[in-house]
């Protein structure tokens, strides 16, 4: 049984130490003289490891369970939570050592200042949890292109190539920083071209046939997640923004007076602005009740930031689609750019604008954010109109 909170309070010492358990492999661990100390056994890779989650009643069991809570997550994901604690200490005592731990804390301190929040959390996040509990502790100067390779091998075994690149770029970035600083004599990077299974094609799938796309819709109305998710899925073939862009929607971006969403373009580092048909509106204010208190349109269900980045591929595949072959959260703009054209006849220029691509004009103009504004507010009225429609509609 779970324990509670008067159970350890009023739980006496033996002559030897004993176990309290709370589950999933959580317990207290009560010595003879006295002192409780929080633990968790766990297995990673068929190891059994146990980690230490503090003294009661320091630590309470609320704040316990909230540590077991993140250290199954971790496990979830493929990471050894112990490693991962390490290798965040390793990290804030690497300021007075000359490793790879601090000089990649030094060098995102740097990197960060002009990007997106949201990208940089997943860089350092990859990191810490990838990188750092191999050759965080390594000196810089003494990384080595076999050492690089075994790590992102570790990410290639179990499926995630694409990562095992993402790591690379930001390992190579790292080293080159290393360099400049004088912490290492060269970037090993460069010498594992070839190194890596080839990378999987860019292309994200996506319906662009109205039948199968009526049947998308469909299926969209009857999904029975939680509001604020449901409301992202419903939004995301309307407004076919990038999948980043729409999870880290804030309320203070909006004007449902205008009917007008503005945000930052961190991908083209510019200003954009969405005109809101009416069916969105309807959508957004619904949700208002739901989250309005807080600064995201789509919160995360654990505080106040934005939804992962896989909910919407979360629930395309509750929904029963393949998020690889069939359709995926990015599937919507090429959804949304194919059928704008062919089935509505709406403007090329019309379209490259309200997707924020960088489309310069004759004079060669930077992309602003109002050009084409009238024209684009119609054609995503009609663009929400003939979605209604062809969810409605049985092309029988």
């Amino acid at each position: 049984m779970a324990l509670t909170a008067a159970a350890i309070r009023t739980a006496k010492p033996a002559a030897k130490a004993f176990k309290m358990a709370d589950g999933n492999g959580l317990y207290l661990l009560v010595r003879p003289t006295g002192g409780k100390l929080w633990r968790m056994d766990y297995r990673f890779h068929g190891r059994r490891k146990t980690l230490s989650f503090g003294v009661y009643p320091e630590v309470s069991l609320r704040e316990a369970r909230t540590r077991r809570s993140e250290a199954r997550r971790l496990l979830r994901s493929g990471a050894d939570p112990g490693a991962l604690r390490k290798a965040r200490k390793a990290l804030a005592r690497a300021h007075q050592a000359n490793n790879f731990a601090r000089v990649t804390q030094e060098w995102f301190e740097r990197w960060k200042i002009d990007k997106a929040e949201l990208h940089a959390r997943k860089v350092i996040a990859r990191l810490e949890k990838d990188v750092l509990p191999w050759i965080g502790n390594t000196p810089a100067a003494e990384i080595t292109a076999p050492m690089i390779l075994s790590v992102l091998r570790r990410a290639e075994k179990r499926g995630a190539v694409d990562t095992a690149y993402r790591v690379k770029s930001s390992i190579s970035q790292v080293m080159r920083y290393a360099v400049a600083t004088g912490n290492a004599v060269r970037d090993p990077c460069p010498d594992l071209r070839g190194a890596l299974s080839p990378r999987q094609s860019g292309h994200f799938a996506a319906l662009t046939d109205p039948r199968a796309v009526g049947e998308l819709l469909r299926r969209v109305e009857t999904y029975g997640g939680p509001p604020p998710l449901a409301a992202a899925l419903k939004l995301a073939p309307l407004l076919f923004a990038r999948p980043g862009e729409l999870r880290a929607m804030k309320w203070s971006e909006i004007d449902l007076e205008k009917g007008e969403w503005r945000y930052f373009v961190h991908k083209v580092k510019t200003e954009h602005l969405v005109p809101l048909a009416r069916q969105a509106m309807v959508i957004l204010r619904a949700l208002r009740a739901h989250t309005g208190w807080g600064a995201y349109v789509f919160p995360s269900a654990h505080g106040d930031r934005p939804m992962g980045n896989n909910a919407i591929n979360r629930a395309l595949r509750a929904l029963g689609y393949n998020t690889r072959t069939e359709m995926t959260g990015h599937g919507f703009r090429a959804m949304a750019r194919t059928l704008l054209a062919e089935e509505l006849a709406q403007a090329p220029e019309w379209i490259e604008h309200q997707l924020s691509h960088r489309v310069p004009d004759v004079l060669g103009a930077a992309y602003n954010r109002t050009r084409f504004l009238k024209e684009r507010r119609k054609m995503m009225q009609a663009w929400a109109d003939y979605l209604e429609r062809i969810r409605k509609r049985s092309f029988e």
